[in-house]
């Protein structure tokens, strides 16, 4: 039976694979017009919700961009106001001035006779009257323009005593009788500024003109970012906190006008250009909004005008809107995300439920997909044995790789080494250099007084050259240890021995220059003369008394040659102590150090000498044998100039109470 089964499921085989194949091959299969209209149902639903988001987002953009004009109008008509009722204010001031300046019998006596008494008298009492009042200017002028007295009498060129003003507009109207106001610009002085005039009368009859000139350059500090601008009965621009918008105009001059401003000098002779200023909008109460200058990335202001009254000014203010475009910028993209979020979520929904429908429908087809996972676990298999075969080759080259680097880091700790070696034999050349020059010193003098006979002091240079050179040895061995960075922290220095040795050491570069050396306590404050010769055996630092003076050595080698050339050299050493430290501070007065070479003073060869005049090594090392004693060095510029260098010990116990030497 099992066998009759067998041979009979291959004669059924061949009716399924074609009823398969002729439902591939039917160009029209039944569920194509339902894949149609869902596509279409789609594009229908995006471009549906595209549009909502366009609206939305227009929405937004509109009602907070007229919000955003609304305050801009607000705060635009509040400052317009404010600064329209200041300048309004500064000239009412002075409104009166001319008048009761023309009421003064000094002023009515020197345009009646103005001879040089009273004509000094004018000019003294016009100078303390501007000065009261401050003033720019103020002067009288007789009825044919010639100005008599005036507040700057004492200026020379620019006064205006003798200078014509028949021209000047303010001198016109005051001869007629009238109040004289104008704006210009000085045709002495050549500085910009308002002019109040009154005609002086005398016995009936005007006899000359007092004015009062007054400076509004004030006014153009304003913010040049929220631009504010004055303009005169013409239209043109005389004040601005935009430098370059000055005298231009805000609409185009007739030929006639430009000819009066040309004749009266009001803006000397400059060119009058018309700004451009392009109106888009005009909003509710006469506010505009208004792009200056040319192309679509000029500025866009709101523009709002306030007239003056007299004189007939207008001053406008003018807010950016650039602000106001990017908050209705920002709100229309904050409203856009919160609309994509909402669809997004909504789609998410929908796609969750659907993925549920799915997993109802994938536990049916569950039993069928078990035969074809069988079949995908055994191409698994081999795909994993292909990739452990590769990873085997990735392991094989990152022990080569390892292997490779630990080679390059054997070399690179061997080219450290060879480092480590240039730095100590350049280290051995510096610190040699002073005990080599003592050496010359001494053997100099050593044959000088072997030829004078002088056999005491001959001696005693010799055993000083016995001394450097057993110095010059233990110099050696110290480098050894800095190299090594070995250090011993148990040793004692005498502080006063130590400097003693080094004063005597560099005593023939110290000759010209005055070495102060003093002591602080600094728990009573009191600070008195150090005398080197004295033991001071209280006076004691945890340090090796070769590697202190190899310190102090250094600092005052660096302190010689900052000083040298100086009218007047000068180094102090101040020694601070306290009950647990000792401080040596090294203070002349040279020029101090820069701020570009005080982070890197002490790193090892770095130095601002000239070539062959030092290694740059002297800090460096003095440096590490202050930490290596358990210290500090460092370098600051003092106060009353000059620099200091600030070396710091620990101080190594007595048993003898601290207390400062008296040396004086």
């Amino acid at each position: 039976m099992k066998t009759a089964a067998r041979s009979a499921l291959p004669s059924a085989q061949p009716a399924g694979e074609a009823s398969r194949y002729a439902t591939i091959a039917d160009p029209n299969p039944p569920h194509a017009g339902l894949e149609i209209a869902t596509v279409t149902r789609r594009l229908l639903i995006l471009v549906a919700l595209a549009a909502g988001l366009i609206a939305t987002c227009s929405l937004t953009w509109t009602i907070t961009w007229q919000h955003g004009i609304d305050t801009l109008r607000r705060n635009a008509a509040v400052r317009v106001d404010r600064t329209t009722n200041t300048l309004k204010s500064t000239l009412d001031r002075y409104e009166s001035l001319p008048y009761l300046l023309a009421g003064h019998p000094f002023v009515q006596e020197v345009l009646d006779a103005p001879t040089p008494v009273l004509v000094e008298r004018a000019n003294r009492y016009l100078e303390d009257l501007n000065q009261r009042a401050r003033a720019t200017a103020t002067y009288i002028i007789r009825a044919d323009g010639i100005c008599v007295a005036a507040s700057n009498w004492r200026g020379g060129a620019d006064s205006f005593v003798g200078a014509e003003y028949l021209f000047r507009p303010y001198f016109v109207d005051a001869m007629k009788g009238g109040v004289g106001r104008f704006f210009g610009i000085g045709t002495t002085s050549h500085d910009p500024g308002y002019y109040i005039s009154q005609p002086v009368l005398r016995g009936g009859r005007i006899v000359g003109v007092a004015v009062v000139k007054l400076s509004l350059e004030w006014l153009q500090g304003a913010d040049s970012s929220e631009p504010l601008v004055v303009t005169d009965d013409h239209g043109v621009i005389f004040l601005s906190s935009v430098p370059a918008w000055k005298y231009h105009t805000v609409r185009p001059l007739s030929g006639a006008v430009a000819d009066v401003i040309w004749q009266t000098r009001q803006y000397a002779q400059q060119p009058i250009a018309a700004l451009p200023v392009t109106i888009e909008r005009t909003l509710e109460g006469g506010a505009q909004i208004v792009r200056v200058g040319g192309g679509r990335g000029a500025p866009r202001f709101l523009a709002t005008r306030r007239g003056i009254g007299e004189p007939d000014w207008h001053l406008i203010t003018m807010a950016p809107i650039d602000p106001v475009n990017a908050d209705a910028r920002n709100a229309s993209i904050v409203t856009g995300l919160c609309y994509v979020s909402l669809c997004l979520f909504a789609f998410y929904w929908r796609m969750r439920r659907a993925r549920v429908r799915e997993v109802m429908r994938s536990r049916a087809l569950l039993q069928k997909a078990y035969a074809e996972l069988n079949q995908r676990v055994a191409e698994r298999t081999a795909d994993l044995s292909q990739a452990n075969e590769q990873l085997q080759k990735e392991v094989a080259e990152r022990t080569r790789a390892e292997q490779e680097l630990r080679a390059a880091h054997e070399e690179l700790i061997q080219t450290s080494k060879l480092a480590a070696l240039g730095q100590m034999a350049a280290g051995i050349t510096h610190e040699l250099n002073q005990p080599l020059a003592a050496l010359r010193s001494f053997s100099d003098n050593t044959r000088v007084l072997l030829e004078r006979g002088d056999q005491v002091s001959a001696r005693e240079n010799l055993e000083a050259i016995a001394s450097l050179t057993e110095r010059m040895g233990k110099i050696t061995n110290q480098l050894k240890l800095f190299v090594g960075r070995a250090r011993p922290r148990s040793a004692r220095a005498p502080v006063a021995r130590a400097l003693r040795n080094v004063l005597v050491l560099l005593q023939k570069r110290l000759q010209d220059v005055t070495v102060a050396v003093s002591l602080t306590d600094a728990g009573t404050a009191r600070t008195v003369r150090f005398d080197v010769a004295d033991e001071h055996p209280t006076l004691v630092a945890n340090c090796e008394d070769l590697r202190l003076e190899q310190v102090l050595i250094n600092l005052l080698a660096n302190a010689l040659d900052v000083v040298a050339g100086l009218p007047s050299p000068r180094i102090e050493i101040d020694i601070e102590v306290s009950e647990t430290a000792v401080l040596i501070v090294v203070h002349d007065n040279g020029p101090g150090i820069p701020d570009d070479v005080l982070p890197r003073l002490f790193e090892p060869f770095f130095t601002t000498k000239e070539m062959g005049q030092g290694l740059g090594l002297g800090l460096a090392i003095s440096s590490s044998i202050a930490r290596d004693c358990g210290g500090s060095l460092v370098a600051r510029n003092a106060p009353d100039g000059g620099a200091m260098f600030v070396l710091t010990l620990r101080r190594a116990q007595v048993h003898s109470a601290p207390a400062v030497a008296s040396g004086s």
